[in-house]
């Protein structure tokens, strides 16, 4: 670690991030030869088990800082990667830390959808010089999870979709987790509607793909968040902000579904560091119940 720090810098602090669910996180808090301090983050993989994983999540996500780097995408400045654990104790990567905080109240959403669908338009408009890998679909008509009381009509119909071939699609640099979690903003408790992107976050996923999956991804998360209205409307607030998706009903469809089927089997993972972060009604149960009515809320949408 010290070889990375500044001359006459040292470690004063330290504080657990919450809200991942795949890594730990940590803020190093710096003194500085000046009497002044900085901020670093350090990502750690800690399950030996997700050993092979991380190693390529480390990778996709130095690859993905890298090329940000040269972009005006507010991301974390790349300071040093350890995939493979050869020099720390776990895989793991350290980069700088991004002023302002994740929001998930209700309050002030109005305000800031139009700003996560802008910021996701400016992703998609990255064109990097070496393509990432191809994006994971996450799930399979298999391997999805229909909970207890969930409509199963509407699931049964919803599987059958995904278990199509993908549509044909153009590629777009994708963030592949892009969600309210995996933003930062500078918000004055006073004007919730003042709201500005200070930064995005977990890059550990960038890969190459429809944008219709990233928005899908978005819009499944602000459904269990906030209610399925907002999952249902992100879409069109993409649009406005100058994204394109397909053109066709059907291929649209196809991504929502299989991003949020995909939330199916995760729930668990998905709502504790959102309960962490004071979302506390937001049990298991209560996002499976609004998962079920997303996913019912699309396949009843007029094609």
């Amino acid at each position: 670690m010290s070889r990375h720090l500044e001359a006459g810098e040292r470690i004063v602090g330290t504080e657990a991030l919450h809200g991942g669910t795949t890594a730990d996180m940590r803020r190093l808090t710096l003194g500085t030869p000046d009497g002044g301090t900085r901020g670093l983050v350090l990502r750690s993989f800690v399950d030996p088990g997700c050993a092979e994983s991380a190693e390529d999540r480390l990778h996709r996500e130095t690859e993905a800082l890298t090329l940000l780097a040269r972009t005006g995408v507010p991301a974390p400045g790349l300071v040093a990667a350890d995939p493979t654990a050869a020099h720390c104790a776990y895989p793991s990567l350290l980069m700088t830390h991004l002023p302002g905080r994740t929001v998930l109240d209700d309050e002030g959403l109005e305000a800031r959808v139009p700003l996560l669908a802008r910021q996701l338009v400016a992703i998609h408009a990255l064109q990097p010089a070496e393509r990432p890998e191809e994006y994971a679909a996450l799930t399979t008509a298999d391997s999805v999870v229909v909970s207890k009381g969930a409509d199963a009509a509407a699931w049964a119909a919803a599987i059958d979709v995904i278990r199509e071939p993908a549509p044909p699609y153009r590629g777009r640099f994708l963030h592949r987790d892009f969600q309210p979690g995996n933003v930062l903003f500078d918000v004055v408790p006073s004007n919730p509607a003042g709201a500005r992107i200070t930064g995005v976050v977990d890059w550990a996923g960038a890969s190459w793909g429809p944008a219709d999956l990233d928005v899908a991804h978005c819009s499944a998360n602000l459904a269990l968040l906030h209610g399925p209205v907002w999952g249902l409307g992100f879409a069109e607030a993409y649009e406005e902000a100058g994204g394109v998706l397909a053109a066709a009903a059907g291929e649209r469809l196809y991504w929502q579904v299989r991003d949020g089927l995909a939330c199916s089997e995760e729930v668990e993972q998905v709502a504790r560091p959102w309960r962490e972060a004071g979302r506390t009604e937001l049990t298991t149960r209560a996002v499976e119940e609004r998962l079920d009515a997303y996913v019912t809320a699309l396949m009843d949408t007029p094609g």
